[in-house]
């Protein structure tokens, strides 16, 4: 069904999601595809989802929109591209290029995320993703200000429509200076690390793996081979412990 242009203004006056941004599935064949989508845009915090003319097999009801069912339920159906974005100040649609000669600007994903992004602070944004078989239409390409790419390998360019929307969203979001850092733990010192040496060299000579006449040689490859495992001052302690446990265990076997 289609949506009138009164329809349109009213979802722009209500909002649609938290950025702006409307995902636009143009002519969407396989029900499954599209629940995927609607699952992509649920995890990255997108709401907007709108139709034009997908195949009617009961989509709503997706089992592959996992915890979606919103982002399905208030779809919205057109019966044109140009309808689906008419509330739009940016169009921007994907492709993997093929055969297809271009006649607009083509972004790969990391620039084309950072300019959708900018625009999202000014007015509403459409993301254009073809059919599953054909992709984008030379007539849905006009609607378009600019092309996306995302930078798959030319041997095989194109990708699972749920799995594209997935990609192209957590682009828009994610936010490297965000990521939780993990407070680093002090170095082991060289104090600690020269009594795990001594203690492995211990254990080794006990075990009849070190022999006398090559002992300072193996000690300077265990020395070397301690360093080189960058040990925290915890993990040291935790590597001396284990050590002095297989240490007095070896001396109450041999008292038995």
């Amino acid at each position: 069904m289609g949506c009138s242009t009164r329809c349109v203004a009213a979802m722009a006056n209500e909002g649609s999601g938290p950025t702006g941004l409307r995902v636009v599935l143009v002519a969407p064949r396989n029900p499954l595809n599209i629940g995927a989508a609607a699952r992509a845009m649920s995890n990255f915090g997108f709401f907007d989802l709108r139709l034009v003319n997908p195949y009617q097999v009961a989509f709503r009801e997706a089992k592959s929109a996992v915890k979606a069912e919103r982002v399905l339920r208030d779809a919205q159906e057109y019966s044109t591209l140009a309808e689906a974005v008419a509330d739009c100040a940016l169009v921007v649609g994907t492709t993997s290029r093929g055969p297809r000669a271009l006649q607009h600007p083509l972004r790969r994903l990391e620039s084309g995320g950072k300019l959708i992004a900018k625009k999202l602070a000014g007015g509403p944004v459409a993301l254009l993703f073809g059919s599953e078989k054909f992709g984008l239409s030379n007539d849905d390409l006009s609607h378009c200000h600019w092309l996306l790419r995302i930078p798959t390998r030319e041997e095989h360019g194109s990708m699972n429509l749920g799995q594209a929307v997935a990609v192209c969203l957590y682009e828009l979001i994610r936010n490297p200076g965000a990521a939780v850092k993990i407070p680093a733990k002090p170095p082991a010192t060289t104090d600690d690390l020269e009594r795990l040496t001594m203690l492995l060299e211990d254990l080794l000579g006990r075990s009849g793996y070190v022999h006398a006449r090559v002992g300072e040689s193996t000690r300077m490859k265990i020395r070397r081979l301690v360093r080189r495992m960058d040990l925290n001052a915890h993990d040291a302690e935790v590597w001396q412990g284990m050590l002095r446990q297989m240490k007095w265990k070896l001396l109450s076997l041999s008292k038995a």
